[in-house]
């Protein structure tokens, strides 16, 4: 859908408005509850998702309904930061006749070698940038369904290469991220 020069001054106009109110307090309110490396960069996200969703925004509280999706944005950050956390803490517990790192790591980029690049780009959305299937869905233009079941797929399929059992529940499992904002 097309916007006119005229809606979009006027998103920019609202938009601006806001950013102009909510911005130190936002600012204040994520530095309250974490890092100001981190606050700031959730801050980004938060604005990001304030210009993308301004026409939802309602006239009689912007500011406090900013605050809900800071909320949103810090709760998505913490999340992710625990998957990492669990990922390292999996990695350090290998147990010492297990493959090792660095064979896994050889396996892991040969069986993405075969994939098709549709599969690894997928694949590389979920895990690298950790981004549920929905998000999948909106970088690659397709249904939050149809991103769900190419993951879904796509998990299988590289386990499969990697000589490893692709349950259909734990594959399943696998693809599911928290709600996002």
């Amino acid at each position: 859908m097309a916007v006119s020069p005229v809606q979009d001054a006027r998103r920019r106009a609202e938009f601006e408005q806001l950013v102009a109110q909510a911005y130190e307090p936002l600012q204040r309110f994520l530095r309250r509850r974490t890092d100001p490396a981190t606050a700031d960069d959730v801050l980004g996200d938060v604005l990001l998702v304030l210009w993308r969703r301004v026409d939802e925004i309602p006239a009689e509280a912007p500011v406090a309904w900013s605050y809900g999706v800071a909320r949103g944005c810090l709760a998505n950050h913490v999340r992710g930061s625990v998957r990492q956390e669990r990922l390292v803490e999996r990695l350090k517990q290998e147990p010492a006749g297990g493959p090792a790192l660095g064979a896994e790591h050889e396996a892991l980029d040969e069986a993405m070698a075969q994939l098709p690049e549709n599969d690894r780009e997928l694949l590389r959305l979920w895990a690298w940038e950790q981004l549920a299937p929905r998000e999948i869905a909106t970088v690659l233009g397709i249904t939050p369904n149809a991103a769900s079941i190419r993951l879904h797929r796509a998990i299988g399929k590289l386990k499969e290469l990697m000589g490893r059992p692709a349950t259909g529940g734990a594959a399943r499992g696998e693809t599911e991220r928290g709600a996002g904002a």
